[in-house]
């Protein structure tokens, strides 16, 4: 192996180290939040909603701000900051419940507050890992991230499943918390010394939050892919919302089964991080955006099949191949992003795609409980998974669709 490789970058071990802890405790709290609240607090699929909503409803009223406001910053302090305040406001869950208190009240602020945390640990990560690793190495960066992600994808889950069904769903919430400090430890022994960002030409929020959505506007490419993500995460935090309502319900699982079905996904995802650097070179990274959803993505529709007997097998089969579609989609456009943007408008850029393609997802979680209430939970999955694959058709009716690589640079107008 050479020694070029991010093995060896010491910091990015650190930051590697770090995303493991907090990407296994986020997927067990995935898995154990929406199961407090629909087998322990007996949540109606509109309450789940709300949940799913709360979730991410700070990329919504935070997003474009929260850019701006990284960009003038050191990245690293801001993660730091948001991890520990992340800790602290998870690990009050199990507290409550020990004592006899806990509400769907509480679980729904606590997972709001959350979220508006997360928005600002994310816009700084996708911003700090070029300052971190440099621009030529983001697609092995990339990779190496998403792959943590897909293993805590898989071991989360049925950590999770098996923890709710032993220790309850209130103590499991513990390992979040906990996952969220080991985070912000790794981040403290990072020693790379973050350059202090210049000064803006203009301190206005209004301009500089415009001089980033104009920025992702104004590429054809960036475009597309900003539209097939939002119609994606919309129907799919639609899905979310009802999933597990589906599979405790409909499907009669308990929650370790349903901890093992939902980390099946994360096979998929760990496949694609590991041929993700071949993939793309082979068929070029315009195509990996495009063809990837319009083969793969389709297998989504295999899960609402799932029932109490063999077709459990269809809808591991759907998850695993979905897993695969998204991190490879996910690998190929977040470098591409990383790529083309300055790097005094990172965190900007972030901050509009997420402020886009997350802001969706709160109104993706109302109208997935209000599908659950009027067409019931099978009726809601079908339709939500429908819209999760019709998003292709964004990249797929774009110019996307006749290059075999990006464009290294944007025409983008002056600020």
């Amino acid at each position: 192996m050479q020694r070029t490789s991010l093995f060896f970058h010491a910091d990015f071990r650190r930051l590697w180290a770090g995303d493991t802890a907090s990407q296994l405790g986020m997927f067990v709290g995935i898995t154990a939040i929406p199961l407090l609240a629909a087998v322990t607090l007996a949540a109606t699929p509109f309450e789940m909603g709300l949940l799913t909503m709360a979730e991410t409803l700070g990329f919504l009223l935070l997003g474009l701000p929260a850019g701006v406001w990284v960009d003038r910053m050191r990245k690293r302090p801001v993660m730091l900051t948001a991890d520990l305040i992340r800790a602290t406001l998870l690990l009050t869950i199990p507290i409550a419940w020990w004592t006899g208190v806990l509400t769907m009240a509480q679980l729904l602020v606590v997972v709001l507050l959350t979220g508006f945390a997360t928005v600002f640990f994310d816009v700084s990560y996708q911003a700090y890992l070029p300052a971190l690793v440099g621009r030529e190495r983001l697609l092995e960066g990339n990779a190496k991230l998403q792959g943590v992600q897909s293993s805590a994808q898989i071991a989360g889950p049925s950590v999770a499943g098996v923890l709710v069904q032993f220790a309850g769903a209130a103590s499991t919430v513990m390992i979040t918390g906990f996952g969220y400090l080991t985070s912000a430890l790794c981040l403290w022994r990072i020693r790379t010394v973050e350059a202090r960002p210049g000064r803006a030409e203009h301190e206005r929020l209004l301009p500089q939050m415009l001089e980033g959505l104009r920025f992702v506007a104004t590429d054809r490419p960036l475009r597309a892919i900003v539209a097939c993500t939002a119609t994606s995460n919309l129907f799919g935090a639609a899905a979310q919302a009802v999933e597990v309502l589906f599979l405790t319900r409909t499907a009669g699982l308990a929650p370790a089964a349903v901890g093992g079905l939902l980390a099946v996904g994360g096979i998929g995802g760990i496949a694609a991080a590991l041929c993700a650097g071949p993939i793309v070179r082979r068929i070029g990274q315009a195509r990996s955006i495009w063809l990837v959803p319009v083969l793969v993505w389709p297998g989504t529709l295999l899960v609402p099949l799932a029932a109490p007997d063999w077709r459990i097998a269809l809808a591991g089969l759907g998850l695993a191949a979905t897993g695969f579609g998204v991190i490879l989609y996910n690998i190929a456009q977040v470098s591409y992003r990383q790529a083309i943007t300055p790097d005094r408008l990172l965190g900007r850029m972030n901050a509009s795609v997420r402020f886009v393609v997350w802001g969706t997802m709160p109104l993706g979680g109302l109208l997935g409980g209000a599908l659950g209430e009027w067409l019931g939970l099978t009726g809601a999955l079908w339709t939500a998974m429908a819209g999760q694959v019709a998003g292709a058709l964004w990249v797929v009716c774009s110019p996307l669709r006749h290059l075999r690589d990006l464009p290294k640079e944007t025409a983008v107008p002056a600020a």
